[in-house]
């Protein structure tokens, strides 16, 4: 049986809750431990990394290259799987193996899915609680910049290091868009109806960005090192972030995970935009 929610499709059984459950995707591992789950999670994926008790779980793949035997081999009640891998889904359900189908959204995704998966998992009160928590101080984040101007903000996710070249920056829609615009910025992408743009300096000498915002976390920088990958804008000198020192680079694991420590992540955007 197939039931449809906002943001996540769940292919269930009516059994009881699972006891063994395969998350292929980081977000949602955090999600899982966040609201009283982690005990039954008896593997993850490639990349998982948070919370601590993720690594002594074993390894499955990850989003292009999930080990189907291994993880059928693990006995899984519930697998959490991306809403690109149809292959995997296919398998799946030949094996009879109930599956949660996450796909990337808005912020507000995050929420509901960790409520979604709370009804799945029979933690729904400790989820309830959770995603209340989370939209509590996100709630309090826009309150607080309400009265702000805000700036015209570039937010940058990925960058080569010590250049301006493949640089990636948000979009008008998704995640990242949304917790920007909850720390008081304007995207000056926001009239581009994706999740990211590939920015060349040429178009971001036309946006002119007054913030300049890069988030760092799969490349986690020391203080001195984010301090020179910010210095590397210099040459866009007539770019106003530039020119007024406005350029900030945040690191850390988890700045562009879509999980439970996004009120974090906010929060620290809105610091960097006062």
């Amino acid at each position: 049986m197939t039931f449809v929610i906002p943001f996540v499709l769940l292919v269930v059984s009516l059994d009881a809750e699972p006891r063994r459950i395969v998350s292929l995707v980081p977000a949602v591992t955090e999600m899982l431990f966040a609201i009283g789950a982690g005990p039954q999670v008896v593997a993850v994926s490639s990349y998982d990394q948070d919370p601590p008790e993720v690594k002594t779980l074993p390894r499955v793949g990850a989003l292009v290259d999930p080990d189907v035997e291994r993880i059928l081999s693990l006995r899984p009640d519930l697998v959490i799987t991306y809403g690109s891998q149809a292959d995997l889904q296919a398998q799946l359900a030949r094996a009879r193996v109930p599956f949660f189908d996450y796909r990337h959204a808005g912020l507000a995704a995050i929420t509901e899915t960790m409520r979604a998966l709370g009804t799945r998992t029979g933690h729904a009160r400790e989820a309830e609680a959770a995603a209340r928590g989370i939209e509590s101080r996100l709630a309090a984040i826009r309150a607080a910049s309400a009265g702000w101007a805000r700036p015209r903000t570039l937010l940058v996710f990925g960058r080569e290091r010590g250049a301006l070249r493949n640089i990636y920056a948000s979009g008008g829609r998704g995640f990242l868009h949304d917790m920007l615009e909850a720390a008081g910025g304007a995207n000056v992408f926001a009239d581009v109806d994706r999740e990211s743009v590939q920015a060349t300096t040429e178009l971001i000498l036309a946006r002119a960005p007054e913030v300049i915002l890069e988030v760092r976390s799969a490349d986690i920088l020391t203080a001195d090192e984010a301090a020179r990958e910010a210095a590397s804008w210099a040459p866009l000198a007539s770019v106003p972030a530039v020119k007024r020192q406005r350029v900030v680079v945040l690191t850390g694991r988890g700045l562009t995970v879509p999980g439970p420590r996004v009120a974090d992540v906010v929060q620290r955007m809105a610091e960097a935009l006062r």
